[in-house]
């Protein structure tokens, strides 16, 4: 069932009820994509970005859970997949901009050492607040809001946005990181694959890690220390400056520091950039999924890097 959306001017699926389900799944947005990714997110099997474009990621995340459910891993969508994983009703939430939510933005400065001076390093726009409430892209708010005065529309505008709340997931047993595939999987205690979240890893292969390895600290909401030399080695800077902590420090909401000295999983401002060789060394998840790694997993859980 096709839904139409009322907020910022136009029903949104209008045009997508003129088309058979899925039959253009792998040509652009599509709502029953987006409710297909929503699903899979509610189950911890994350395609990074909630945003109703089909991609290598929602289907390694839907073969992932035909596996898991017995079914035959075809990666291929149908009405049949979509039902049996709970349906395209109830996938998106309407939420309305707070004054507090526009009081809190701010401005995100360029230099280090201008960041060093704020006190959080804040949402830069309520579109980037709302994507990282939906789990989803800044492009993909937009288009389910037509007509919104983006990127800051004012306080009482009504807006929908993806609805991944989901169950509190298991307790993680082990950790495993595929580096060629750029993913994380989590196993519970039994040995079964309980979470997905694609990840990415360090630009230089010198610097990623291998082998075994464990959880050694996890830190919600942590500050950040820019050492100059990481990012220059041999300049003329040599300060350390902590970054406050917040949506967009570096490292995002989460931390979770692993036992090789310097190397950690945690999240980005800037998720629809996950699944590249970009890092220095560390394990980025978007914010939305290094918070759930999060709540998952304490120290000693043993973690295995691998291609």
């Amino acid at each position: 069932m096709y839904i139409s959306l009322l907020v910022g001017g136009g029903p949104l699926a209008a045009q997508e009820a003129q088309a058979p389900r899925f039959a253009r799944y792998r040509s652009g947005y599509h709502f029953d994509t987006l409710a297909l990714q929503v699903q899979l997110d509610r189950q911890h099997l994350s395609c990074n970005c909630v945003d109703g474009v089909w991609g290598a990621r929602t289907e390694i995340a839907l073969v992932t859970w035909q596996t898991l459910n017995g079914l035959a891993p075809t990666g291929v969508p149908d009405a049949s997949v979509l039902t049996a994983l709970g349906g395209d009703t109830n996938v998106l939430v309407r939420y309305t901009v707070t004054t507090n939510d526009v009081a809190n933005i701010g401005p995100v400065p360029p230099g280090w050492e201008e960041r060093a001076k704020l006190r959080s390093m804040t949402y830069e726009t309520i579109q980037e607040m709302l994507a990282e409430k939906g789990h989803t892209s800044q492009r993909a708010i937009e288009r389910l809001n037509p007509g919104v005065a983006w990127p800051n529309p004012p306080a009482g505008t009504e807006v929908v946005v993806p609805d991944c709340t989901c169950a509190k997931p298991e307790r993680a047993g082990s950790i495993r990181i595929a580096l060629a595939r750029m993913e994380i999987t989590v196993f519970n205690a039994e040995g079964k694959l309980i979470a997905l979240f694609p990840c990415s890893i360090a630009r230089e292969k010198s610097k990623r890690p291998d082998g075994e390895l464990a959880v050694k600290t996890i830190a919600p909401n942590p500050n950040y220390t820019y050492d100059p030399q990481l990012f220059e080695p041999g300049g003329a800077k040599r300060t350390k400056l902590v970054i406050p902590a917040g949506p967009n420090n570096p490292v995002g909401q989460a931390w979770v520091g692993l036992s090789l000295q310097g190397y950690g999983v945690h999240g980005t401002p800037l998720p629809e950039k996950i699944g590249r060789a970009e890092s220095h060394g560390c394990f980025r998840l978007a914010n939305w999924n290094a918070v759930k790694l999060l709540g998952m997993v304490y120290p000693g859980v043993p973690v295995v890097v691998e291609e």
